[in-house]
């Protein structure tokens, strides 16, 4: 997925030329996406007639979809170019919310799941690469901005999805999404950055480092993206069950999440240059476990969105300063240490919501809000592996 580097010494090139502008309408085409699908899930599981248990079932689905895929495009954009793989990557997520949307039935539900999970996360590892290669051809760190862009795209998604469900309904709201994001695409499509394919990396990244240190860090990815991970997809669902929140008002918990998390992006690269890895990771940790226990103890559903834009200021920089890191372990190449932090991260945010779900059944979702944060007591115990992280840029999800 992401790839942080030392940005190349020489002259830097200009700030915002046409392929970094493409690679970040990449970057909030895949959020709007995703954030779009998170006011839509009550009502996904309204009219299949889901439990908690099955919905979490149905979302499993949607990680396994992302895993199986990811690795493929990681193949593809050796052969190809990341170029490519984000154009046809792309396409294919366009009719995803309107397959989500006429789905009948459980099957075909799942079928659209594990396609949509799939598609934006193949798509999710081609414009990483895309940001990469044009970080090179810049000289100039930019990956940061584009995960900005990425939450930038789930607010947008969120917090406009509930409105537009409200007044045009789950079918109309699917239709104007995928207008939108053909726009999006269409602007991107002839400026996207052609980049050489580079067949000795898949070679590279199948060979697991036997050093403890990057699956360390890869334990801290996964357990900041967990955190994640849960208020996309269930943050919706839990302000309209347990605090019985309007249509309208669930859209906002993944929205504030993803404004707080936007601005600390655009601001991460600073902020990181200011505190150093170590400080800055603790305290983004702490912000993420205070936003946290505010959810889940919340007596309102107002409150709780509150709790949502605290965790995103923690999270917004906690995974991009562990695949940082990752990209910087001594003695060991930045492919190598990346592809495992990256999927163990991913898995997480990907795989872990299902557990949520049937945790959920059973004791509901403010008890499991409340549990989260010993998760990121762990990150806190690791903090000093943040140190890597200095002098690196990167990004994650």
């Amino acid at each position: 997925m992401d790839n942080p580097m030392k940005v190349a010494q020489g002259v830097r090139r200009g700030f915002l030329p046409k392929s970094r502008v493409a690679v970040s309408l990449l970057f909030l085409m895949n959020g709007f996406v995703v954030g779009c699908w998170a006011p839509k899930i009550p009502d996904f599981a309204e009219r299949l007639e889901l439990t908690k248990f099955q919905l979490g079932l149905m979302i499993l689905v949607f990680g396994l979809g992302s895993l199986t895929l990811m690795p493929i495009a990681g193949a593809q954009i050796a052969r190809h170019g990341s170029h490519v793989v984000s154009r046809v990557t792309a396409a294919c997520v366009l009719p995803i919310l309107l397959a989500l949307t006429l789905a009948p039935n459980i099957v075909t539900g799942a079928i659209a799941l594990f396609l949509f999970g799939g598609f934006i996360g193949a798509m999710d590892v081609a414009m990483n690469a895309n940001a990469v290669a044009v970080e090179k051809s810049m000289r100039r760190a930019i990956m940061s901005s584009c995960h900005a862009f990425w939450s930038l795209g789930g607010l947008i998604g969120s917090g406009l999805g509930g409105f537009v469900i409200a007044k045009l309904g789950v079918l109309g709201h699917a239709q104007l999404a995928t207008v939108l994001t053909l726009i999006f695409l269409v602007i991107a499509w002839p400026m996207i950055l052609a980049d050489p394919p580079h067949p000795d990396e898949k070679k590279e990244k199948t060979r697991l480092p036997m050093t403890p240190l990057p699956w360390l860090l890869g334990l801290m990815a996964l357990f900041s993206m967990v955190p994640e991970g849960a208020v996309l997809d269930w943050g919706a669902l839990y302000l309209r069950q347990e605090m019985n929140a309007s249509v309208a008002l669930s859209g906002f918990g993944f929205a504030a999440f993803s404004l707080t998390m936007a601005i600390m992006r655009f601001a991460g690269d600073l902020v990181r240059d200011k505190l150093g890895g170590v400080k800055t990771l603790r305290v983004c940790t702490l912000f993420a476990i205070a936003g946290m226990l505010i959810a889940a103890l919340a007596p309102n559903a107002e409150l709780a969105i509150v709790g949502f834009a605290f965790c995103g200021i923690g999270i917004s920089n906690m995974v991009p300063i562990a695949f940082s890191a990752a990209g910087n372990v001594p003695g060991l190449k930045a492919g190598i240490g990346l592809s495992v932090v990256t999927t163990m991260g991913y898995s997480g945010m990907l795989v872990a919501p299902s557990a949520i779900g049937f945790a959920a059944e059973h004791v509901g979702f403010s008890a499991v809000f409340m549990a989260l944060p010993v998760l990121l007591v762990v990150v806190l115990i690791f903090s000093k592996l943040a140190r890597y992280a200095d002098g690196i840029s990167g990004g994650g999800h």
